[in-house]
């Protein structure tokens, strides 16, 4: 059997390719940006041609830059963005790319409310519906793009499509579809009743085969062999929920671990024996054959920065350091105060209100940049600390959490992280959590580990560990309550800024 590993991540901007060891040291990698289209408020879609090219070309760049045979790859491990809808066409080639930042559902998820849709999805599937969520939006096309829903021939997630254009293969696996709400969570399957709460009970033939994360989905194809440079025949297994592979990949594989991801997403997680919580939380997902994962997530993390840093601080390059690391030297320097500016991180809308909007509050004359960019840090740990406050009501309970994503990059954002929430805060050596995570799962589905714990004990290790200050613990408490109310203050403000904007561009909501 082969040496290395190979895990891809596919996520809502970025796919990666990392050849990993079995010790997890990583030995290539190569990533390539993708482009996301707006052709209207709250849409966000993907050309899906364009990811399967990028995916072609990091393989290949990976490959060429680790030096070693394609044979010496044991398998292949795939994870990508959950939800959002990737569907082929009847005869098997892309036909749509939707994101999970889309918000085009958001009147269909607040008709439903009104219906009582979530009060039968969720004994079933523990989700109720949300708009950027896979059913959601099938049911969405199925009203408003009629002409596109009848083509429709698969229903996948970002890393389905790449496993599909690897093997050839029409298959999906349970913790992407755990994670959309599209299966029986305890029973581990597709259910008919479910689909019908969506309105979706003429769609179960959509549905791909569904497998286990580990579980092999197919093998490289000859045609992709010659194109990426891969061995025909490689195993590829199902892969994961890009959530739940950099929870793997960060080492959080025992019950009552807790994974915060702060990436695109907000993602808040603790690993469960079971199903079913004391109380309800946005989502839960598989985890590994017989676990499961208890999630409160929503779009409103790093992605603020990377914004902030693309429309304000591209430019101000200073040597060798990067736009974001020269953000956060300007935000340590600011020194903890009570009338610093606050910052709602709102840029593609709150976990349950699409129409809520980023914005900064109680900005004075004398506030720098760095006070906005500290607020902006700020406001994003505060909207985990929301989210975890939920998932500890729900009855999950963790005295220390790992941290991972693009966030866990800084040196000062997990001390914020870990002053916000009041745990000590750890991060792993590996940049790469999610692919790493993918990693795993494939040693996993051909027999080098005996099962996900096995090899993140394996294959990860801890670089960093922070410890709350608990001097910043009252500062924090009284920010963070301001933050609440400036929010429910806002709601209604939001819902009128929508409402104007719907009206101006005619845009079905």
């Amino acid at each position: 059997m082969g040496k290395y590993l190979l895990g891809l991540d596919a996520g809502n901007t970025v796919i990666k390719a990392v050849i990993f060891d079995c010790a997890g040291r990583e030995v290539a990698y190569a990533g390539e940006e993708g482009h996301s289209r707006m052709p209207c408020p709250g849409y966000v879609e993907r050309d899906l041609n364009e990811l399967w090219a990028n995916a072609r070309r990091v393989i290949r760049t990976c490959l060429d830059k680790a030096g070693i045979a394609a044979g010496d790859i044991a398998a292949i491990g795939c994870a990508g963005h959950g939800n959002g809808l990737y569907a082929l066409d009847r005869d098997g080639e892309p036909l749509i790319g939707i994101q999970s930042l889309d918000t085009r559902a958001t009147g269909l998820v607040e008709e439903w409310a009104s219906a009582g849709v979530g009060e039968r999805t969720y004994p079933i599937a523990r989700q109720r519906p949300w708009p950027s969520q896979t059913p959601t939006l099938l049911a969405w096309l199925k009203r408003h793009r009629p002409e596109v829903f009848k083509r429709i021939g698969t229903v996948f997630f970002s890393k389905d499509f790449v496993v599909n254009r690897l093997t050839g293969e029409r298959v999906s696996e349970v913790s992407d579809m755990s994670g959309a709400g599209l299966i029986d969570l305890a029973g581990r399957r597709y259910d008919g009743q479910l689909m019908e709460a969506y309105g979706l009970g003429d769609c179960m033939d959509l549905l791909p085969t569904l497998i286990e994360s580990a579980d092999i989905a197919g093998r490289v194809t000859q045609e992709v062999a010659r194109e990426t440079g891969l061995a025909a025949g490689t195993p590829v297994v199902g892969g994961l929920f890009d959530v739940v592979a950099s929870a793997l990949g960060s080492g959080v594989s025992r019950t009552g671990s807790a994974s915060i991801i702060a990436g695109t997403w907000s993602i808040n997680q603790v690993i469960m024996d079971g199903p079913t919580l004391d109380g309800p939380v946005f989502m839960s997902s598989t985890f590994d054959r017989s676990r499961y994962m208890a999630m409160e997530n929503s779009a409103t993390s790093a992605a603020n920065l990377e914004w902030l840093v693309r429309e304000f601080f591209e430019g101000d390059h200073q040597g060798d350091i990067s736009p974001f690391d020269a953000c956060c030297a300007l935000a340590a320097a600011i020194e903890p105060a009570a009338d610093d500016p606050l910052y709602h991180p709102y840029l593609y809308g709150a976990q349950q209100d699409g129409h809520a909007r980023a914005g900064f509050y109680g900005i004075a004359g004398w506030h720098t940049r760095g006070h906005l960019v500290r607020a902006l840090l700020e406001g994003v740990a505060f909207g985990h600390r929301q989210h975890v406050e939920t998932i500890r009501k729900a009855g999950a309970t963790f005295e220390e959490a790992v941290l991972s994503g693009g966030g866990s990059r800084s040196r000062l954002w997990p001390q914020i992280f870990a002053d916000v929430l009041g745990v000590p805060v750890s991060v792993a050596a590996s940049r790469e959590t999610g692919a790493l995570g993918a990693a795993i799962a494939a040693g996993t589905g051909v027999g080098l580990f005996a099962d996900f714990t096995q090899g993140a004990d394996a294959m990860v290790q801890v670089e960093r560990h922070y410890k709350p200050n608990g001097a910043l613990a009252a500062h924090y408490d009284r920010r963070y309550a301001l933050y609440n109310d400036i929010a429910e203050a806002m709601a209604p403000l939001w819902r009128r800024l929508s409402a104007s904007q719907t009206m101006a561009t005619g845009v079905a909501a």
